[in-house]
């Protein structure tokens, strides 16, 4: 054999070499995408699902949200017609409740003193030096216990 020949049948084995590693190369690639092929399909094959579910999740939380809103301004009236009512009430009520507790008081007082005149003098009210000052607190002064 030649020099020729021996540099041809090298060459001739390395291209073998190289056809073959590129064979298993491109096998390997092939595997990976069909790994790749089936695992974009099963995702896919369960991210729709889950994004319907998602989207139906979605819609039922507002329509909640809507309820929850309209039961607000329900409260909202409600309170602003317990206000009214509560000022209503206050004004056609309160007024003429005062003047009868305090006429009722003024009565009051005025049948205890006719019957605390009646009853007991000692309790009489003398003016002194320009103040009004009841008998029995007077004589209490007097005795050092006032």
């Amino acid at each position: 054999m030649s020099g020729g020949e021996v540099a041809g049948l090298l060459v001739a084995v390395f291209w073998a070499i190289l056809v073959s590693f590129l064979a298993v190369v491109l096998v390997r690639l092939a595997q990976t995408l069909k790994a790749a092929t089936k695992l974009v399909t099963g995702v896919t094959e369960q991210a729709v699902p889950l994004l319907g579910e998602a989207s139906a999740t979605v819609r039922s939380a507002q329509t909640q949200l809507d309820r929850v809103d309209a039961i607000a301004s329900d409260v909202q009236e409600v309170t602003q017609n317990a206000s009214a009512l509560s000022s209503t009430v206050s004004t056609a009520f309160g007024g003429p409740l005062v003047k009868v507790a305090a006429f009722g008081y003024g009565v009051r007082r005025a049948l205890g003193r006719r019957q605390g005149e009646a009853q007991d003098d000692s309790r009489a009210r003398r003016v002194v030096a320009g103040r009004t000052v009841p008998t029995a607190r007077r004589g209490a002064r007097k005795r050092g216990r006032g």
